[in-house]
């Protein structure tokens, strides 16, 4: 690292946590003054955003950046950590929050709360949007196992509220449902937070990569049971996925997305993390490549038996996860390099496409394929916003999507076992029957002519025009899905580094314990 940058670049580690709950508190300070707090939540999402990127280029450039909280040294004391997949996952991160906040904004308060018509969503809104945020960052950056699960439990708050805003009895019944799910999946990680500790006398994770490894194999095997099955509930891999497609498609189009986009992946980044660092030998790896083909297979045929958007795209999204354990599963380099580059393809286009739904949904009043039609011709632009993520989500060649698939199957066919092969086999029909379902939107939403006579549809309508305060981030998101493709190059190489770093765990290590963990 360079040692004149240590101390500036370090300090700037705690801001993606410090100040979305700083931004949280004065957005209830000011509750009833709306505009306020649309320019704390903007202005607090924008600088984590630019503090996210100067973290990343810190971390590739200079090395891992480590803040010891308080000045205590671990494993008595929290310590923060950004290596390369961290930080790219912040700014990932906040990049979609700031265009769902963008997005929230734009709409107004309409379909947050069904009884009101003002011009903005619920006061309560911004500072859970904060907190949801802090929650997200707080588990990125977290160097012990029991920090993760305060994130966690975060992010299970402020989903709770967010779930439910409005309080119409099918939010308040998802709300519950995914509260119940979150709870046993925080209880089982939590047991094994304890077990662990009561195995090792640590909970700190660089601590940990050489402590497990004096343990028998039989309890590193149950405790790495415990942490997966924690972790894959999260992540919704099967068979814990079928909770998703209930409790997502309820919430207003903003809080979908950003579910979509980012709640999922953070169980998915917690399963790298773990996988990599204290768990290297891989001996469940046959398990999670079946868990990997079976996510991919049963999410994707769920897509292609709905008639509501908001539903095939939750059902699409539990099918992709899949791929990312794929890649993780695979346990190399190319694997783990593809695995963290789709779950950067896949945060952005998946938000990008509930967002469109959301907008589907403000212009025909519907996102039942049964009720639309003719979208392409009323609403042009529209059509545009859904296709260009619906074929990035597909894998249409040049798109991010194609690049990021065939690295995994590169990775796949790399390992060359034949439950390799068979997950290369199922990639390439998922990606098929993905095109599939998103042509079947595409035809029956955009292309057919309308269902109904004009002029109810038109009746059914709540904004006959969409506003630049929603389509702007969703173009922009868009844009940010062809960028990834444009910079594919630089995005890999940045991956690459990173996977290298996680198989080889001492860069993670060294830079907790220079002097080698006690």
């Amino acid at each position: 690292m360079n040692a004149p940058h240590d101390g500036l670049l370090s300090a700037l580690v705690p801001l993606p946590v410090v100040l979305p709950l700083i931004g949280a508190g004065i957005t209830i300070a000011v509750a009833r003054r709306t505009h306020i707090q649309r320019v704390v939540t903007v202005t607090v999402l924008s600088a984590v955003l630019v503090v996210s990127g100067v973290l990343l280029w810190a971390a590739d450039t200079h090395g891992t950046q480590v803040v010891e909280v308080g000045g205590w040294a671990p494993p008595l004391g929290i310590v923060l950590v950004v290596d390369r997949l961290a930080a790219l996952m912040l700014v990932v991160s906040s990049l979609v929050s700031l265009a769902v906040l963008l997005y929230s904004i734009g709409q107004g308060r309409s379909s947050f709360d069904d009884e009101s018509d003002g011009e903005a969503p619920l006061p309560i809104f911004h500072p859970t949007m904060l907190v949801l945020s802090a929650g997200v960052s707080t588990t990125f950056i977290s160097g012990d196992l029991f920090h993760i699960y305060v994130g966690f439990e975060m992010l299970l708050a402020a989903s709770f509220v967010l779930l439910t805003l409005g309080g119409t009895p099918p939010r308040v019944r998802a709300g519950i449902t995914y509260v119940i799910v979150s709870m046993l999946s925080s209880l089982v990680f939590l047991v094994a937070i304890a077990l662990i500790y009561a195995a090792t006398g640590t909970v700190n994770l660089a601590q940990l990569a050489g402590r497990l490894d004096e343990l028998p194999d039989g309890t590193r095997l149950l405790l790495q049971i415990m942490l997966l099955l924690g972790f894959c509930i999260k992540a919704a891999v099967f068979p814990m996925s079928g909770w998703l497609p209930d409790s997502y498609p309820t919430a207003p189009a903003p809080v979908t997305a950003v579910f979509a986009g980012l709640l999922t992946k953070v169980g998915v980044y917690a399963i790298i993390r773990t996988q990599t660092l204290l768990f290297p030998d891989g001996r469940l790896t046959d398990v999670l490549l079946w868990a990997s083909l079976l996510t991919m297979l049963v999410g994707i045929l769920g897509a292609v038996a709905q008639d509501d958007i908001k539903r095939l795209l939750s059902f699409t999204l539990v099918s992709h996860i899949g791929y990312m354990t794929f890649g993780i599963a695979l346990g190399s380099v190319a694997g783990f390099s593809s695995a963290v580059f789709y779950v950067a393809h896949h945060i952005t286009i998946q938000t990008t496409l509930f967002l469109v739904a959301g907008l589907i949904e403000r212009r025909g009043g519907s996102t039942s394929l049964k009720e639309l039609g003719g979208l392409a011709r009323s609403a042009p632009l529209l059509g545009v916003l859904f296709f260009i993520p619906a074929m990035n989500l597909a894998g249409i060649p040049p798109f991010s999507g194609f690049l990021g698939k065939v690295g995994l199957m590169e990775a796949g066919a790399d390992a060359g076992t034949p439950l390799a092969y068979v997950l290369i086999a199922g990639s390439v029909v998922t990606s098929l029957l993905t095109l599939y379902a998103v042509s079947r939107v595409w035809g029956r939403a955009f292309w057919r002519a309308p269902p109904v006579p004009e002029t109810t549809v038109t009746a059914r309508v709540r904004t006959d025009a969409l506003g630049a305060g929603v389509v702007a981030p969703t173009a922009a998101l868009v844009v940010v899905g062809v960028a990834i493709s444009v910079v594919a190059g630089p995005l890999f190489g940045i991956t690459d580094r990173a996977a290298s770093d996680l198989v080889a765990r001492t860069p993670y290590i060294q830079s907790v314990y220079p002097g080698g963990a006690p």
